[in-house]
């Protein structure tokens, strides 16, 4: 269902870009003894998306906004309809009628995925909330009339392609989505909270996923009529962004979408905002680690003036890294191992939520009533003047990162929707942001006061055993149903489909066929700019001129692949330790210094490489460096917090041990590369509870002195000021930075691996909804030497399970309707690489789920390989979509990246389209078959044994059961 406002989205792009919304770029200091960040009003200033706008006589609203950067087109369709507006008896509806309208219409009647794929579309999807739906794809410039071909035709030609078997496919799938959301810890908590945050009959009192009874009780009348209901173009809003004027606008979305009648105006239900009469304290027990508290209050809704103070004091209380219950319940007290707070704005109210784990050992009341006086002291004394202004400086650089791209989830197309639709202003955003920038200790303090005064729902889940789910009563396709191999993904059209197809004009448009596809201009990858700093480290470069943002990752030859093997877990000690203080500064003081200047300074690792991110405001690039300099050459490793981390540590791996993919992951690696592989445990790099324990001071210090060093880094950049610019200021407080006296770490990655076993690996996790399947194997190909021989089998993998009309999520999700996803990956290490198929499927179909991804597997590798029709369509796909593919500045930077893992050159992404075009199917199913062995894979599967072992053991292989405390 996805993001449903850009906060929230945006809060997750910890190390992405500004998008080219100005021009005036302001060049970075170069003087490092100063802090001082750019004014608000100068961040909100740079904000700015222009747009035009224009009616159709059907009500149908579209806006225009141009940004010509990549020869790429964001469409983006919002329907003023979701869950809110479904009345008693038909919850996840409007979910449910997002599916259908992906999966054909009269005039496409095999669906809009397999078009978009040709068309070489990215970020497409669709998503549902509680007040609208969405469906949006980015495409090549060529490929526009194509997109607003298929828009057009499920919006005005629908319900000629709503078949009884699609409906009875796409609610298997609806429930195995809420199945697979339902399994996870925590998982049913949005049902508790939506109940009790509104009364019965409200219009947000249920979630948009709904009930498994009424997704058994939707006919195909019953949702045609909510199509009737609902879908009219005057009850929607397009909007085109990116390499597209005005008048080609009105000329192609008259064309397209002009003929389509009025519907019936649309009367949303009254939503007030709901004011509990009392304190409602509820407990949860659950298959959970931690004891979980919640806080959480309705208020007001999206386009209320108050929402950007409720959203500064969420940041403050626990959205900032130096946030309020951070510094309290998480460093001083340590009362709790994780804290946070967001606000979540739907069209009628919004709801305000704080969470905290509490730290194993610790009495949960004694922490409710400790958070409880918290929150007191906070709402009644508010923020502080710099609180306020960090608060709003990280969200303000957030929202520009959000807005590089020109579709997706929170760039300019839903940026400019969201606003019209739910405040009638497209420029709302600017509102809210200028509302950030003005704010202050007095508004934020008079607001919590007003909307956090008021009865609270307290929920707490604690550890214990689950309440019986509430399943479906039709229970999916039959487990005895034969086992189908789909070699074509897509289903062809039946001859009743083609002669409505054929019958259909409007407006002058064909709808026979669809629109041919222009030329689209091959990938041309940024330039890249080497130098060295004056101690020897590389640079590479490349330009983003349109915003001043400037991004630099200092890439180190380490990754999980470097942990020690008899204390697994030290490299993600040691990352988490580098953010806790200098010998000038502790971990707050470094906080509150990143954020006064809107910087972002993280760092992670993968299986081969680990990274220290920045993110800044270009201005304020030399004392973001500044600070990261600090961080990285001289981190203080205190004590006291070293006991903090090492438990947070501790608590994280108990959480892993209650979730399904966490707990695969520590199974299949270490059983399909041995035990002492380097690889063994790169998916679980957090260690095991007795490694972590044993983890000193010392090793942390050595470990850092063996792979975060010069001779190990290499330092990648995008910003918008030269290269010129930016080298001096990295030389000025690097260029000294010298090698320590321990030796560089090695790494035995080229080790062959030693499977351990094949056949099933049976995790047994109780009253699971779901199982997770994952399976595969490890491949002798490594990342550089057999660059050739891992670039055929990607692709080919593409065509078996990389895709989403891919052959194994064909089979499992749209033909048997049993998982609401499926897929493989060739993971594409230095060392060894290894292929993986990832399943979640309901518990009543896991056996057959197995037999399935086997056969199909089987068949793929043997008697029915690749065909014309899916070689052309995947490399057909897979060249147009390179266009858009590094449309953001985060993209140019880990492009760059992978090269340098890889050993390719500058030019790698500019000769990919003719690689592709001289591909074949003989030579891809000659690899495929040559390092895929289904007899090798093992398959790993996390479920409830009691009801899948049965299932399990019809699959003739054999069956190894342990218990998730048997995971190490």
């Amino acid at each position: 269902m996805g993001v449903n406002h850009r906060w929230l989205a945006a809060a997750a792009l910890a190390a992405t870009a500004l998008s080219p919304i100005t021009s005036n770029a302001a060049k970075p200091t170069a003087d490092h003894n100063k802090n001082t960040a750019v004014p608000l009003s100068t961040l909100a200033d740079q904000i700015s998306l222009s747009w035009q706008k224009f009616t159709l006589p059907n009500g149908l609203q579209v806006i225009v906004h141009a940004d010509h950067k990549s020869p790429i087109v964001a469409v983006s369709v919002w329907y003023h309809i979701g869950s809110k507006d479904e009345p008693a008896g038909k919850t996840g509806f409007a979910h449910l009628f997002e599916h259908l309208m992906f999966n054909g219409s009269e005039n496409a009647p095999s669906g809009v995925f397999e078009p978009l794929r040709q068309a070489g579309a990215t970020d497409d999807n669709g998503t549902t909330w509680f007040d609208r739906t969405n469906y949006f794809e980015t495409v090549p410039t060529p490929a526009l009339d194509l997109a607003l071909f298929l828009e057009s035709d499920r919006m005005g030609h629908l319900l000629g392609g709503i078949t009884q078997q699609k409906l009875d496919n796409q609610r298997g799938v609806v429930q195995n989505e809420k199945r697979q959301g339902d399994n996870q810890p925590y998982g049913l908590v949005q049902y508790a909270q939506t109940e009790a945050l509104s009364p019965e009959g409200h219009p947000y009192h249920h979630t948009t996923i709904g009930s498994m009874e009424d997704l058994d009780a939707a006919s195909l009348d019953t949702v045609k009529d909510w199509f009737r209901q609902n879908y009219g173009p005057n009850n929607a809003v397009l909007v085109l962004a990116g390499d597209i004027d005005i008048d080609k606008a009105k000329t192609l979305v008259t064309r397209y979408f002009g003929d389509i009648p009025r519907g019936r105006d649309v009367v949303h239900p009254a939503a007030p905002i709901w004011t509990l009469p009392a304190r409602k304290d509820e407990v949860l027990t659950d298959n959970v680690a931690l004891a979980r508290l919640y806080r959480t209050w309705t208020v007001p809704g999206f386009a209320s003036s108050e929402l950007p103070d409720l959203h500064i004091a969420a940041q403050v209380l626990g959205g900032l890294a130096s946030s309020r219950l951070d510094q309290i319940l998480v460093r001083q007290e340590q009362l709790a191992v994780s804290v946070a707070a967001e606000l979540e704005p739907f069209e009628n109210q919004s709801r305000f939520e704080i969470t905290v784990d509490v730290k194993p050992g610790v009495n949960p009341q004694y922490v409710s009533q400790r958070l409880d006086k918290i929150l007191n002291d906070f709402i009644n004394q508010g923020p502080t003047a710099d609180e306020v202004k960090r608060a709003a400086t990280q969200t303000m650089v957030s929202e520009i990162a959000g807005l590089e791209t020109v579709g997706g989830f929170s760039g300019q197309a839903p940026t400019l929707a969201e606003g019209l639709l739910y405040a009638n202003d497209p420029n709302h955003y600017k509102k809210e942001l200028v509302s950030l920038a003005t704010a202050t200790p007095a508004s934020v303090t008079a607001t919590m006061k007003k909307w956090l005064s008021r009865p609270v729902y307290a929920l707490t889940v604690l550890p214990g055993e689950r309440k019986a789910y509430q399943e479906s009563q039709k229970g999916g396709h039959s487990g005895n149903d034969q086992i189908a191999i789909k070699p074509i993904p897509t289903a062809a059209p039946t001859p009743e489909m083609v002669a409505a197809a054929e019958k259909t004009t409007s407006a002058g448009i064909d709808r026979s066929h669809l629109p041919e596809i222009g030329t689209i201009p091959d990938l041309k990858f940024p330039t890249i700019e080497h130098a060295k700093l004056s101690n020897g480290v590389e640079v590479s470069y490349a330009q983003r001129s349109a915003v001043p943002l400037t991004r630099i990752a200092f890439n180190f030859d380490a990754g999980n692949a470097a942990d020690l093997k008899d204390l697994r877990g030290t490299e993600s000690l040691m990352l988490s330790m580098l953010t806790e203080g200098t010998p000038g500064k502790n971990a707050i003081e470094l906080a509150v210094d990143r954020e006064r200047l809107g910087a972002t300074i993280a760092f992670d690792s993968d299986a081969d490489r680990t990274n220290m991110l920045l993110r800044s405001p270009t201005p304020n690039i030399g004392a973001t460096l500044s600070l990261a300099s600090q961080m990285l050459l001289s981190p203080a490793f205190p004590d006291k917090e070293l006991e903090r981390v090492r438990s947070e540590q501790l608590a994280t791996i108990a959480m892993e041990h209650s979730s399904p993919a966490p707990l695969a992951a520590r199974v299949i690696g270490p059983n399909i590369y041995g035990e002492n592989h380097p690889y063994a445990h790169v998916l679980s790099p957090s260690g095991t509870e007795d490694s972590v324990k044993k983890i000193t001071k010392a090793d942390i210090i050595r470990f850092k002195n063996q792979w975060l060093r010069p001779d190990k880094a290499h330092i990648f950049i995008v910003s918008d000021q030269p290269l010129s610019a930016i080298l001096p200021l990295l030389n000025t407080r690097f260029g000294h930075w010298q090698n320590p006296k321990e030796e560089a770490g090695v790494k035995e990655i080229n080790a062959a691996p030693v499977p351990q076993k094949s056949g099933i690996l049976l995790v047994n996790r109780p009253n699971s909804p779901q199982s997770l399947i994952l399976a595969g194997s490890a491949l002798p190909l490594k990342g550089q030497a057999d660059d050739a021989t891992l670039f055929d089998l990607t692709v080919a993998n593409d065509i078996l399970g990389g895709q989403f009309l891919a052959r194994l999520n064909m089979d499992l999700r749209e033909s048997k309707g049993w998982s609401y996803g499926v897929h493989s990956r060739i993971y594409r290490m230095v060392g060894p690489s290894a292929f993986m198929i990832r399943a979640p499927v309901q518990t009543n179909q896991t056996g057959p789920s197995v037999s399935a991804l086997k056969a199909d597997t089987v068949s793929f590798l043997t008697d029915q390989g690749i065909t014309a029709k899916e070689l052309e369509g995947t490399l057909t796909g897979d060249i147009r979509q390179l266009p858009g593919s590094f449309e953001s500045g985060d993209d140019v930077l880990s492009g760059m990246m992978t090269l340098n893992r890889f050993g390719r050159s500058d030019n790698y992404f500019d000769t990919l389209a003719s690689r592709y075009r001289g591909l074949n199917a003989a030579t891809l199913d000659t690899t495929a078959r040559r390092w895929l062995d289904v007899n090798k894979f093992l398959w790993v599967v996390v479920g409830d044994a009691n009801v899948v072992k049965p299932q399990l053991e019809k699959t003739g292989l054999p069956i190894e059961t342990m218990s998730a405390d048997d995971v190490k």
